[in-house]
C-alpha cells in the first residue's frame, strides 16, 4: 500500500496507509482542496459535488487520495485582491457556499449574504492594522460562520437573530492593536455563529504556520 502524503497537503513524514481510517479533519481537508479546485476551474460543479460525497463518505486515506491524485498541490496562499478603497467587499454563498481562509486582504467593511450554500469566513491567519472591521451579514438559508484569534474583540449586538439566531462562542483575550470586528445585519434562518480557531484550524495552523 502506498504511504505517500495526500498532494501538497501533509507532512512528507506523517504516517498513514491507504487503508488506515481518515479523521474528520483530513475529510475537510480534501473537501476544501477540491473547492478551491473547482474554483481555479480545474474540475466543473458537477464533479465537485461528486467528489465533496465522496470525501466526506470516505473512511480510509485509500478513499481519500484519488480525490485528489490528478490535481496539483495547492499554491501557498496568495491573498485575494482587496475591493477600491471605500467599498465593500461583497460575499454571496450562492449554491456552492463560500470560504475565505488565510492570509487573504481583509478591507474595513464587508457585506456577505449566506444564500444556499453558506459563507465561511476565517481570520486566523489575517494580519490587519485596521482598528475596527465592519461585517453586514445576512444568513438567509446556510447561515455564516466565522472565525476569529482569541486576540479579537467581537460585538453580536447589531444582528438581528431571527429565526437561526446568533451565536457568539468566543473567548477573547484582548491585545493590544488588535481589531474590534462588529456584526450587524440578519441571521436568517440559517443563523450566525462566531467562534476561536478549534481543532481543525489549529492543525491548519501548525500544518502551515504564518509567515512572520
Amino acid at each position: 500500500m502506498s504511504s505517500s502524503p495526500l498532494p501538497g497537503r501533509f507532512p512528507g513524514d506523517f504516517p498513514f496507509e491507504d487503508g488506515q481510517r481518515a479523521s474528520d479533519a483530513d475529510r475537510d481537508v480534501v473537501a476544501e482542496r477540491l473547492r478551491e479546485a473547482a474554483a481555479e476551474g480545474r474540475i466543473d460543479f458537477e464533479e465537485l459535488d461528486e467528489r465533496l460525497d465522496a470525501a466526506l463518505s470516505a473512511r480510509t486515506y485509500g478513499q481519500l487520495r484519488p480525490l485528489l491524485a490528478d490535481l496539483p498541490a495547492a499554491p501557498g496562499p496568495v491573498p485575494p485582491p482587496a475591493p477600491p478603497a471605500g467599498e465593500p467587499l461583497e460575499l454571496r454563498g450562492g449554491t456552492h457556499g463560500v470560504r475565505r481562509a488565510g492570509e487573504w486582504a481583509v478591507p474595513a467593511h464587508l457585506v456577505v449574504h449566506g444564500g444556499l450554500g453558506g459563507v465561511a469566513l476565517d481570520f486566523t491567519r489575517v494580519r490587519t492594522s485596521l482598528a475596527e472591521i465592519l461585517v453586514e451579514v445576512y444568513g438567509e438559508m446556510a447561515g455564516v460562520r466565522i472565525v476569529v484569534p482569541e486576540s479579537w474583540r467581537v460585538e453580536t449586538d447589531g444582528v438581528a437573530p431571527g429565526l437561526g439566531g446568533v451565536r457568539d462562542r468566543t473567548t477573547p483575550r484582548p491585545e493590544r492593536g488588535a481589531p474590534l470586528l462588529r456584526l450587524t445585519g440578519a441571521a436568517g434562518i440559517g443563523g450566525v455563529r462566531v467562534k476561536n480557531p478549534g481543532r481543525l484550524e489549529r492543525a491548519r495552523l501548525r500544518m502551515n504556520p504564518p509567515r512572520t
